[in-house]
């Protein structure tokens, strides 16, 4: 009896031993594991960009004058060489303050007595001619009655050919004057109020009536920009719209002069976020030779370098893409076939390398790497790891070398 209590005895504090050791046995960590794999990776630099006609052509005014309110508006489409795009005639003369128009009404005063007094000369020098016709022919008729001597007939002639010069010098003043006349009348032009565009919002004018310069399109294409469609007065070399063909469309994006070294001309990208369905094919084709600065949103002077990218994509495929529409443009940096690799969230720093946490027989094994290329989620590891092997994504502070591990 007694041998038996004790038996019971040491069941039971076995028992308990059992259970202190299993309540203090450390449970497994519960983590993500992914594994090592080989594939296709490839190294992209993404950054945003506007689209732009690849050749924009801006109209200008040729002269200065008053331009008629626009013919064509954003988006209508244009025929080289037969769309006008805008009609000039023109300009209407400034209105005059009183000072002005009081020294342009004596301006005519002054031409209009300059006139008069031209006319009166003019009849004098007709009076002058007759006389002297009159004379000359009486001359001639003693003279050829011997009645006369020669010389005073040469001096009747001289008269005659002196009265004629004066008549057309009297005749050339009067012009003079007449011209002069007009010249200060036209100082006391108005504004015609009538004209067609004479108003800011005015209807356009009749181009083969009216107008001095129309302008039609030189190309073909969508007009993309009108400044002001509104009737107004414009300087020679205003621009007046712009024209392009968005069939030819081209991007523009800007990168970090440090991420613009990465980048040579011919390398492929990708369009993504465009607006429409699918991803557009693109190639760079010219990465401009200087940098400009640019303030960022948090403060930071910034050195950029302009990219531009043709899209390869036919029109067909892009539909609806336009002008200085916002895209994303993923740039393929690098492509590998056949790469062993893993996701970044596995990888962490140990010293000056890199490391991963390694599944082996259910416990975490630390294990040097050597990283490669890094791709969008993926790095290339060309040293410590094959496919095949387990790895723990983002490890916690609580596993250590040796620690138990499962699978989440």
């Amino acid at each position: 009896m007694k041998a038996m209590r004790w038996a019971l005895w040491g069941l039971g504090g076995a028992g308990l031993a059992a259970a202190a050791v299993w309540a203090l046995w450390p449970e497994p960590v519960a983590v993500d594991l992914a594994e090592v794999r080989r594939g296709p990776l490839e190294v992209t630099l993404s950054a945003e960009g506007k689209t732009r006609v690849r050749e924009p052509y801006t109209i200008t005014a040729p002269i200065a004058g008053m331009t008629a309110r626009a013919p064509v508006a954003v988006g209508d489409a244009v025929v080289a060489d037969e769309t006008v795009v805008a009609v000039l005639r023109p300009a209407d003369p400034a209105l005059m303050d009183a000072r002005t128009r009081a020294q342009a009404e004596a301006a005519v005063a002054e031409a209009e007595a300059a006139v008069t007094l031209a006319e009166a000369n003019l009849d004098q020098a007709r009076n002058a001619l007759d006389h002297a016709r009159t004379q000359y022919d009486r001359g001639a008729a003693l003279a050829a009655a011997g009645s006369i001597p020669q010389r005073m007939q040469e001096d009747l002639l001289s008269q005659l050919i002196a009265a004629r010069q004066g008549l057309i010098a009297a005749e050339a003043e009067r012009d003079l004057r007449l011209a002069a006349l007009r010249r200060a009348r036209a100082q006391l032009l108005a504004p015609d109020p009538l004209a067609g565009g004479g108003g800011g919002n005015g209807g356009g004018v009749d181009a083969e009536a009216e107008c001095c310069v129309t302008l039609r399109a030189p190309v073909s294409g969508t007009v993309l920009d009108i400044p002001d469609r509104n009737a107004r007065q414009v300087a020679a070399g205003t621009p007046l719209l712009t024209l392009g063909d968005t069939a030819d469309l081209e991007i523009e994006i800007d990168l970090l002069s440090s991420d613009a070294v990465r980048v040579a001309p011919g390398m492929e990208a990708r369009v993504t976020r465009w607006g429409g369905e699918g991803v557009l094919a693109a190639r760079v084709r010219r990465i401009e030779p200087a940098a400009f600065t640019r303030v960022s949103a948090l403060g930071i002077e910034e050195q950029r370098v302009r990219l531009q990218l043709d899209l390869l994509s036919p029109p067909a495929e892009r539909a609806g893409l336009g002008e200085q529409f916002r895209v994303l443009a993923d740039l393929v940096l690098w492509e590998g076939e056949d790469v062993v690799q893993v996701p970044h969230g596995a990888l962490f720093r140990d010293g000056e390398g890199w490391a991963v946490f390694r599944k082996i027989d259910g416990r975490a094994v630390p294990t040097p790497v050597t990283q490669g290329r890094r791709g969008a989620t993926m790095a290339q590891i060309t040293d410590g790891l094959s496919p095949g092997d387990l790895v723990v994504m983002f490890p916690p502070n609580s596993i250590t070398e040796g620690s138990r591990i499962t699978a989440r």
